[in-house]
């Protein structure tokens, strides 16, 4: 790919995840912080004043900021994300005609995902 055409694409994407995690502002059931990661990396890669920009950003800033330098997920995000797994997973189990190694794969993805968010801090180590 181009290196225009490959900024032009990433570019995009930097966008629309600002946009589906400006939606997650508003929507309670739809993180915000994993896709202003994905964006603030697309910036990363094809705009350094888009990076700065919502690295900095009053309101979009600060999650990014605590990932970045201490490696934060706040416990509201893991609530939600935890929540909304739970949810996901008993509605598949009981409301889905799911094959039994398909139920057992989304479970082991979604414990996999669970671990790693369980594992992360919740607020920034104090010195």
């Amino acid at each position: 790919m181009k290196n225009r055409s490959k900024k032009l694409l990433l570019l995009f994407v930097g966008w629309l995840f600002v946009g589906v995690a400006a939606l997650g502002v508003v929507l309670p059931v739809l993180p915000t912080t994993p896709f202003l990661l994905i964006s603030l990396w697309a910036f990363s890669q094809s705009s350094e004043k888009f990076h700065d920009w919502l690295y900095t950003h009053r309101l979009f800033g600060p999650p990014l900021q605590e990932w970045t330098d201490h490696g934060v997920i706040p416990l509201r995000a893991k609530i939600i994300a935890l929540s909304t797994m739970l949810l996901s997973a008993t509605m598949v189990s009981f409301f889905a005609d799911v094959p039994w190694y398909g139920l057992i794969g989304m479970l082991s993805l979604m414990s996999v995902g669970a671990i790693f968010i369980l594992t992360r801090p919740s607020r920034p180590k104090t010195s």
